[in-house]
Formats: structure tokens, sequence, C-alpha cells
């Protein structure tokens, strides 16, 4: 979930028709010339640092496709509603990128094509995850180059100035970041985010999922005793009270700046924690309430998508490209500049070996998962209703109980 993209039109997905089979993208197979065909790709990458890394990888696999592309970047947070847009006007591109979790709600309006009318089936060395975050009723309609989760990050120097060793449980990890914590200096000991977005909910999946919370029910036992770690580690003065208002972006800008000696982030930061002069950091899973414990985090990526164009000259080629960007040299390529992992399991491996910094992610990939594979389009619902909770628990209006009760009301 590269920066999790807020479904801010979730509910205008019921109105449109599941007959979408006469959309076009409104560019023709060829030109009369009879110059290559072009494909139109949109994604969400407009201000992403890597965009020029995604414009040049489109390039390659146009020229392996024997097509021309146009790429069309959409702010994160608008992308849905634009699809829905282009969905009704019959304007939808010939590839569109989704963020993992909108792939079952898109497909279900029927404006995506299953990836097996094109030959193409799930392949066997991708981390399971990412073929169950693409897939709607049995059918797999997105595949993803590259994919995240999320991991622990330290300060190194801090850590080793206080004479602490990254923390593997629960239990450490509150004694280490009361230690790191200095009030003098501004300084907290961990951050993470818990803003009322998807974001918040995606933060505090590894804690709720891997001590057994189920987004079915969010009112249990197990969720409560993962929320009410998340309140202690505000209480004692560990974690800042400000965190209900930030997105990840504002952890990473606190752990730049020196305010947080840990906290909980992506991948895709490394290429600004990189360009930071003076910051020594690295990263491990997050840890578990038990050291038997296996972390679950979710899976973060975007998939890459065929439109139900009803050009089937063009659509055709779409797969093709689609298929390209997933091959895992390409993979290894898109990494490179991401900052993600590649979704083959092999090439992941590799990747990991020769780039260190990814090593945690690559592990936490391995059981991470999809957000949608339990609840497919009702997603949505507990996520919304999980970031409730843990708003309500952190500005103490309801207990962790009472909070997850509250919550569980409306995830319906």
């Amino acid at each position: 979930m590269k920066k999790t993209r807020i479904l801010a039109a979730a509910a205008g997905l019921a109105a449109l028709s599941l007959t979408l089979a006469a959309c076009s993208s409104g560019s023709g197979s060829a030109s009369a010339g009879g110059s290559k065909p072009t494909l139109t790709v949109e994604d969400y990458f407009n201000s992403d640092p890597g965009m020029s890394g995604w414009n040049t990888e489109y390039k390659t696999c146009a020229a392996k496709v024997g097509v021309t592309v146009t790429p069309t970047h959409i702010a994160g947070a608008a992308l849905i509603a634009k699809v829905l847009q282009q969905a009704s006007s019959k304007t939808l591109p010939d590839v569109l990128m989704l963020d993992n979790p909108d792939v079952q709600q898109i497909a279900a309006t029927g404006a995506l094509a299953p990836l097996k009318n094109f030959g193409i089936t799930a392949p066997k060395g991708d981390v399971p995850a990412v073929v169950k975050a693409g897939t709607y009723k049995g059918q797999l309609y997105g595949l993803a180059p590259v994919i995240n989760s999320i991991a622990l990050y330290y300060n190194v120097d801090m850590l080793k100035a206080a004479g602490i060793t990254p923390p593997t449980t629960w239990d450490e990890l509150q004694a280490d970041a009361k230690k790191l914590t200095d009030p003098s200096k501004g300084v907290y000991g961990f951050a993470m985010s818990n803003i009322n977005t998807y974001e918040g909910t995606w933060q505090f999946l590894p804690l709720f999922w891997t001590n057994g919370g189920d987004e079915k029910d969010i009112d249990t036992a197990a969720a409560a005793q993962a929320l009410q770690f998340d309140v202690d580690l505000q209480n004692d003065g560990s974690m800042s009270k400000s965190s209900v208002n930030w997105s990840q972006q504002d952890v990473n800008n606190q752990f730049i700046a020196g305010k947080a000696a840990m906290m909980i982030n992506g991948p895709w930061q490394l290429p600004v924690l990189n360009s930071t002069k003076g910051l020594n950091f690295a990263s491990v899973p997050i840890p578990t309430r038990t050291a038997d414990q296996k972390i679950t985090s979710p899976l973060g990526g975007e998939t890459f998508n065929v439109t139900n164009s009803g050009d089937k000259t063009k659509m055709g080629l779409a797969a093709k490209f689609v298929s390209c960007l997933n091959e895992p040299a390409q993979q290894l390529k898109i990494a490179a500049f991401s900052g993600n992992v590649p979704s083959d399991e092999t090439a992941a491996a590799t990747w990991g070996q020769s780039h260190p910094q990814v090593q945690s992610f690559v592990e936490t990939v391995k059981t991470a998962r999809a957000r949608t594979a339990e609840l497919g389009p009702k997603w949505p619902n507990a996520a919304t209703a999980i970031y409730t909770a843990v708003q309500l628990a952190l500005t103490g209006k309801a207990s962790p109980a009472d909070a997850l009760k509250q919550g569980q009301a409306q995830n319906k």
C-alpha cells in the first residue's frame, strides 16, 4: 500500500453497470499510416519520486510489445473517482493500475477483463498473497510487479547510544521506546501513523492480525489486547499523541528529523531516507506480542490490469504489456527505483541478498496478507471500523474494548 490510497468514491461503485464490454480508451488499434498502435496507461504516480522510472519501464515494455505508450499520472486520492467516471463515459485507459485492495471492487463493476482471456495464469513463483489480491470470484484480474509491507525502522546511532538492540517482542519494544524517549529534546522512542484513514488501519494491522484479530469481527479480546498495546505506547509517553493525525509521510519526517528513534513504515521511504545526510538507519520485522508468533502484515503494492474495452486487439496488446511488467527481470528493474520488493519470490530473495536494506521487507511479504482476502469488496467497511476504533481509544473517548465494540457496530 504505497502511501495508502483512499477510496473516496467507493460508494459509487454499486451504481456502475456490470456490462462495460463496450468501453473504449478512444485510441485506435493503429493509425492509418501503419504506425505502432498506442496503449494508454493510467496510474497514481503523479507525485511519486519514481515516476520517471515507471515511465522508462513503460517504454521498455511498450517496445517489447510493439506499441507506443501514453501514460497518465493521477493524484492517488482522485484515481478511483476518475476510474468510475471513465467507466461511465467509456473512456477507460487500456491498462489501469490499481492499489491492490481496489481490484475486487473495480472488477465487480465489469470494468476489468480476466487475464485468463489472454492466456495469463497466476505466476507460480509469486508471493501467494499477490495472486489473492488480484483475484475476484476465482478470476485473476491483476498482477503486481513489486510489492511492499511495513517493518520497524530504527535509528542505529540512537539505539547504540542507549545500549539497545532492535526489539523482537511487544514488551521489548515498549521498554526500548521508553528508554529512547527524551522529552527535553522532543524525541519519542516510537512513531507510527494512527490517522483516521486507511493508512491508520494499514499500520495497525500487523498488531491486530498477528495477535489473532479478525476483520469479520473486530470486537474480540485479541483485538483489544493489540489496541491496548498501541494505547500504552502513547500513554507512557513513548509515542506522540499527534500520531492520530500523522500520515506515514509525517511519521517518516519525524524519523528523519531525529524526533523518533523507531518507526513503522514501508520500503518506499528508502529513497528519501538514503538521501538524508548523516542518518544511520536499518529495519527489522515488526515485533510480535510473543517470540513464537509469526508476523502477519498487510500486502501493499499496485496491480496492473487490462480494462474491458471490447477492442480485442488492443486488449491483447495490453495483456502482453501487463505480462512484460511482471517478468522477474522487469520486477528487479522496477524494484531498483521504487524501493519495493519483487513479487516473484526467487527474484525477491536475490534482491534482498544484494540490497540488505530491503531484507526485512523481503521476509515480511512472505507471510503478508491481502487486505481483501477475507472480505473481498466489503473490506473498506472493516478498514473504516478499525481506524475508527483506534482513534476512539487513542483520544481517550473509549477503552480499547469499547472502541472496538463501537467500531464493529458499523462493520456491516
